[in-house]
C-alpha cells in the first residue's frame, strides 16, 4: 500500500529522476506526419501541454508546447510554430490509444481553443491515484510517492515560446509527459484498494486538514471557523 501523503520537505530529500529516452522536437508542419505514425504504434501514450507564463494580469497564452510520449520516445510538438495539426487532433481522439495525463481537462480546453476536437480514451492520474489510496494531485508528489525519486519543476515558468527551447526545458517537458504513463503503467501492477478503504482515507485527511487549519488560528489569536 502506498501513502497517502508526501511533503514537500519529503520531495525534497528524494534523488532527482527525468526522461533519458529519445526526445523529437517537431516544429515544422511536414513533420507531424511521420511523428504520428510512429506514436500510433503504442498502446499507451503520456500527454502534457506547457504554456507560456503571464506575469501580466488579464494576460494569457496559448499553449505553447504539447508533449506526447512512449516509454521509450518523446515528442515535443511546437504548437506557436505549427498550429493544433488535424493529426494530432486524430490521434488525441481515437478510442484505440490510451492517452495519460494530469489534469487533462485543462489540457483539453486548452487545445480545443487552438481547434475544436473530441478527446477519447483518456484517463487522468489524479482520479486514478486515489483508487490505491494516494490523495495527491500534484504530478511530482504522486510519482515520488510511487517511485521515491523527483522529478524537477524548475523549468516550470520559462518561457516555452522561445525561438530555441534549452536542453532542460526539452528534458522538463518530455520528463513531465512520460512520467504520467509511467505512473499510470505502475499502478496497473498495483491492487486497488476497497472503496470503504479509500473514503476512509480521505476522511482522515480532511479532518487532519481541519485539524491543522484551527491549530493556526488559535496560534493567530483568530476564532477558527
Amino acid at each position: 500500500m502506498f501513502k497517502s501523503k508526501i511533503t514537500k520537505e519529503e520531495v525534497n530529500q528524494l534523488p532527482i529522476v527525468s526522461f533519458d529516452g529519445k526526445i523529437t522536437v517537431i516544429d515544422k508542419p511536414e513533420q507531424v506526419k511521420e511523428a504520428v505514425e510512429k506514436l500510433r504504434q503504442s498502446e499507451f501514450l503520456g500527454l502534457d501541454t506547457e504554456t507560456r507564463p503571464s506575469f501580466t494580469r488579464g494576460i494569457r497564452y496559448k499553449i505553447s508546447l504539447l508533449q506526447i510520449s512512449s516509454i521509450e520516445e518523446c515528442f515535443l510538438f511546437r504548437l506557436n510554430y505549427i498550429g493544433f495539426p488535424a493529426e494530432l487532433a486524430q490521434l488525441l481522439a481515437d478510442e484505440k490509444i490510451m492517452k495519460v495525463g494530469l489534469a487533462l481537462r485543462d489540457d483539453f480546453a486548452g487545445l480545443n481553443r487552438l481547434s475544436k476536437f473530441k478527446p477519447a480514451n483518456h484517463i487522468d492520474i489524479q482520479s486514478v491515484a486515489k483508487e490505491y489510496g494516494i490523495l495527491e494531485l500534484g504530478l511530482q508528489k504522486v510519482f515520488a510517492i510511487i517511485f521515491g525519486r523527483k522529478i524537477s519543476k524548475a523549468q516550470q515558468l520559462t518561457n516555452w515560446e522561445s525561438p530555441e527551447l534549452t536542453e532542460q526545458q526539452l528534458r522538463y517537458g518530455a520528463t513531465d509527459a512520460w512520467a504520467s504513463l509511467l505512473i499510470y503503467m505502475q499502478l496497473l501492477r498495483e491492487k486497488k484498494l476497497p472503496k470503504k478503504q479509500v473514503e476512509k482515507l480521505i476522511a482522515d485527511a480532511n479532518a487532519e486538514q481541519i485539524a491543522l487549519q484551527q491549530a493556526k488560528a488559535l496560534e493567530s489569536g483568530r476564532t477558527p471557523s
